[in-house]
């Protein structure tokens, strides 16, 4: 069976070579019959699991397509030829032609077509390099917000912003989302903005910065909602928690259903933060005296407990 893909798909490419020839009664290669060619030898070839083969009968194809100003038809070529890079675990390369691809439809006047390239190649290359899918997801991210698709920017900039949260890239993270807030709260999806100043608050904490945290929620305030809502209690006692370094109750706000059941990364996230200081409250100088003469008495007790808040709760 693969032997004969094989030299049906050979055929196909005698056939396009013919095509491309010039002679005196043809002056010009049959550029769009050669790439049909190249097209059904690629098929064949794939057919056969000649990957190698598919690849180059595709890159033909997309040459041919080219000399017959054919954009789309020659990205499209190009996109298949990666997707054959991918067939053999090649995966940088195969996200280069679809990034190629992709310039092309752009090119061509389909942004579209070319959003969803990027999308594609992001998903080959996330597991082996996020980085690269981050740039990928972004960029769709652009090209459908100029489009003005916003829902689907949302969703390459929220694939973004977990693949920076989870590669610890805090502070890329903090914008990636403080953007996908904005926009939520453009096409008024109120109840997502919520869930994303909680994702950020989370990310602003672990960048061991609670006056941006803070700031996040104060500037949530006026998003239609959110003031009373239990997204903003919830927050309200984190930050308090945190700014007390009281471990116990950050972590009894960060196992909330609220917080338990968001995007897994920032779940986890809400799982490890830990107060600075580890949550182990520095003792008054008195304290440490009363320990040293001995078990202290009620009305010393008493007094204690008053040093401890004589400076009020916050």
């Amino acid at each position: 069976m693969a032997a004969q893909k094989i030299n049906e798909a050979l055929e196909h490419i005698a056939k396009a070579e013919k095509y491309l020839k010039t002679g005196l009664l043809k002056w010009k290669p049959d550029y769009d019959s050669a790439a049909t060619e190249y097209g059904k030898a690629a098929v064949a070839f794939k057919n056969a699991k000649q990957f190698d083969q598919a690849r180059e009968a595709c890159l033909r194809e997309a040459e041919a397509h080219e000399n017959n100003k054919a954009l789309f038809h020659a990205a499209k070529a190009y996109e298949q030829a990666g997707m054959m890079l991918k067939e053999m675990q090649r995966l940088p390369e195969a996200v280069q032609l679809i990034e190629k691809a992709s310039m092309m439809y752009l090119e061509n006047g389909t942004p579209d077509t070319a959003a969803i390239a990027l999308e594609r190649a992001g998903k080959l290359i996330e597991n082996v390099s996020p980085e690269k899918a981050v740039q990928l997801y972004q960029q769709a991210a652009s090209v459908f917000e100029n489009e003005e698709r916003l829902r689907q920017a949302l969703e390459m900039l929220g694939k973004a912003s977990r693949l920076l949260v989870r590669g610890r890239r805090l502070d890329e993270a903090a914008l990636s989302l403080q953007k996908e807030k904005s926009i939520y709260k453009e096409i008024e999806n109120y109840p997502t903005c919520y869930k994303k100043t909680i994702a950020q608050v989370l990310v602003h904490l672990h960048r061991n910065d609670y006056v941006a945290a803070e700031r996040c929620v104060r500037e949530s305030y006026s998003i239609p909602g959110f003031n009373g809502s239990e997204d903003c209690a919830a927050l309200e006692q984190l930050l308090e928690g945190y700014d007390q370094q009281d471990q116990d109750q950050v972590s009894e706000v960060c196992n909330l259903p609220l917080f338990k059941y968001m995007d897994n990364d920032y779940a986890k996230l809400g799982l490890t933060l830990v107060v600075p200081g580890g949550g182990i409250k520095k003792k008054s100088p008195n304290a440490a005296q009363d320990k040293a003469r001995g078990p202290a008495t009620v009305g010393s007790h008493a007094e204690e407990e008053e040093d401890e808040y004589s400076g009020g709760l916050c």
